[in-house]
């Protein structure tokens, strides 16, 4: 599509009036491209790239907050601006809500189905009887993953990336929040452990 072409996009689907600002993907590692390089490629909504906007939140800067209703995921940034993800949620059988912190990061994580998945999914047996799945273009996880804890520890959802980019913009997953390779990588910089999440249902 040509510049132009998307900008009129963009403008359509009233974008904060157009007053939208996008800058430039993170830098990336070579295994991140030999990675990416080997995910499946889409063109995304323009609803559900990565802007930069006035912070619709009202949280302190430094935090993330999910609104499952709408597929979008806020980093709050000073000065009153937010940084706005695209994201896909749990189906509302499997959505979760709360409010939790980030207690692990991880690149190219691990990936183990736990037991209410394998339950739901018997075909997944044979991949936790295996020890789960390691990092890579074939996990579910995709390029990040930011582990989410409460006081009572790990609730066992994620922010994460995905080997499934069509699917962001839809209520889909098993109760995590999955975002672009791209935009976790981009979040996953800015994120510090101890980070305040908040998933509005």
């Amino acid at each position: 599509m040509l510049r132009w072409q998307f900008l009129i996009a963009l403008c359509s689907l009233g974008l904060a009036g157009c007053n939208f600002v996008t800058f430039a993907d993170p830098a990336v590692t070579p295994r991140d491209t030999k990675y990416l390089a080997m995910v499946p490629k889409i063109q995304p909504d323009p609803n559900y790239m990565r802007y930069m906007i006035d912070d619709p939140t009202g949280e302190v800067p430094g935090s993330i907050v999910v609104d499952s209703k709408q597929n979008f995921l806020y980093f709050v940034m000073p000065d009153r601006k937010a940084i706005r993800y695209g994201v896909s949620t749990g189906s509302e059988a499997a959505g979760w809500t709360g409010i939790a912190s980030v207690g692990q990061k991880q690149e190219w994580p691990h990936w183990t189905p736990p037991a209410e998945m394998v339950e739901r999914w018997p075909h997944l047996k044979p991949t936790a009887a295996a020890g789960g799945l390691p990092g890579g273009p074939d996990n579910p996880l995709g390029a990040r993953a930011l582990y989410l804890y409460t006081k009572n520890g790990d609730t066992l959802y994620r922010i994460h990336g995905t080997n499934e980019p069509e699917t962001i913009g839809r209520n889909v997953s098993s109760g995590c929040i999955r975002m672009l390779n791209i935009d976790v990588i981009d979040l996953y910089n800015r994120v510090q452990i101890g980070t305040k999440v908040i998933v509005r249902a």
